[in-house]
């Protein structure tokens, strides 16, 4: 891009949030005989639906990935510019094959030298929907989450050559199967791992992985220095918008007004609130959580709100919740949210820059982010851009300055 201003061409970009597309073995090759009905692609017509525990899900249109949405297809309605009312559906146009970026490492690799990314973290895209669909049977869910890594560590890799940071799930229904997942991917290599931000059913039904008894597991995590990564999933509100009005669908390219309003990003706020109420991050304050994918528009009302409850019940913070928010949690907002308020809202050192790329709500090229950027300088533009996450995952940092005081506040002029 000749007109892409200097830093943004010239800073070493650090990618927190980028997808792979699954294959449909992703899934099932290494899942136990026993479970082998449990997972199933079926056709309706002329769509292919992912088939879990009996329940069909059309969350993701397509769960082969076979055939997909243009990466950044949908640019224009998530940057607010959309003014001839096109759907999501209209607005992307025709489906291309799967770029082979998305279907391995190496592919991978060349893509990330073509968009000039140094480094990228890569969430599954099909596993947003697992954990969601085979809740009512946790130990299914352990079976598929750890098929899915097995898979994950074999056709990708957990980290290769020190660029390409794919992420296994664990899933915490059961404390110990949870410790067992854990070092099953650090054995593995693994250098960050994925949690989906929602309670979990587990062997004393629905219950927060923040309460107490599940301390023997985020010791280890603690002890491991592994960092972790909150991703959006499959809405856990969806069956409550569901009485407000008729569930005609789960495909988010076909949410209602009405969904997109309620759905928001209640669950990360209620995740991250549980992390601090109920003491996990005071227990283990060396912890290191991100949100990617959620946006940030939740953060103001969420800090507002512990403020006040702060003064109201002192005695249930032995630490004040901004303060272990500002230390334990880093925030990838939406590409086309304002970055300015959440650097001045969680501190410098804690926002992280995610495309999702190759996700047609992403960006098509991460350095296009530049169009969307507002009041970065050369060493705030190295922070947001690659340092942070490099801090996030305990990496050397590209910018020695980096390291120096905090800068100034953000401007948003």
């Amino acid at each position: 891009m000749s007109s892409t201003p200097a830093q943004f061409r010239d800073a070493p970009i650090f990618d927190a949030d980028q997808h792979m597309y699954e294959t449909p073995e992703a899934l099932t090759k290494f899942l136990p005989q026993r479970y082998s009905r449990a997972v199933q692609f079926a056709q309706f017509g002329r769509h292919t639906r992912i088939v879990i525990n009996n329940r069909v899900s059309d969350f993701i249109p397509n769960p082969t990935f076979e055939r997909v949405a243009a990466p950044g297809a949908h640019e224009k309605f998530f940057a607010g510019e959309n003014s001839d009312g096109l759907t999501l559906r209209e607005m992307q146009g025709q489906a291309i094959e799967a770029p082979p970026a998305t279907r391995g490492p190496a592919d991978r690799i060349a893509e990330l030298d073509r968009q000039g990314v140094r480094e990228a973290i890569s969430y599954p895209t099909l596993a947003s929907l697992v954990e969601h669909s085979s809740a009512d049977d946790p130990e299914l869910t352990l079976a598929i989450i750890h098929a899915l890594n097995q898979w994950m560590a074999e056709h990708w890799t957990y980290n290769y050559r020190g660029r390409l940071f794919s992420t296994p799930i664990l899933n915490l229904s059961e404390v110990d199967a949870a410790q067992r997942e854990l070092e099953f991917i650090l054995a593995h290599g693994a250098k960050v791992a994925l949690v989906k931000p929602g309670p979990v059913n587990g062997l004393h039904g629905w219950r927060s992985p923040a309460l107490p008894e599940f301390d023997p597991f985020w010791r280890d995590v603690e002890a491991a220095g592994l960092p972790i990564v909150l991703h959006a999933s499959y809405p856990p509100l969806d069956e409550y918008v569901g009485r407000w009005e008729p569930p005609h669908t789960q495909n988010f390219m076909a949410m209602s007004a009405f969904r997109w309003m309620v759905l928001g990003h209640r669950e990360i706020a209620d995740m991250i609130t549980s992390l601090i109420c109920h003491g996990t991050l005071t227990r283990f304050p060396k912890l290191r959580i991100a949100s990617v994918e959620s946006g940030s528009s939740w953060i103001f009302p969420l800090f507002n709100d512990f403020d006040e409850l702060v003064k109201k019940m002192p005695q249930n913070f032995p630490e004040h919740p901004l303060d272990v928010f500002r230390r334990n949690i880093w925030v990838s907002p939406f590409w086309e949210g304002c970055v300015s308020d959440v650097v001045n809202t969680v501190g410098w050192d804690k926002v992280m820059f995610g495309s999702d790329y190759p996700h047609p709500e992403g960006l098509a090229e991460p350095r296009g982010f530049w169009k969307y950027a507002e009041g970065m300088d050369v060493r705030r533009t190295y922070d947001f851009m690659g340092d942070n996450a490099r801090r996030f995952m305990g990496l050397p940092l590209a910018n020695p300055d980096s390291s120096a005081a905090s800068p100034p506040a953000l401007s948003t002029a």
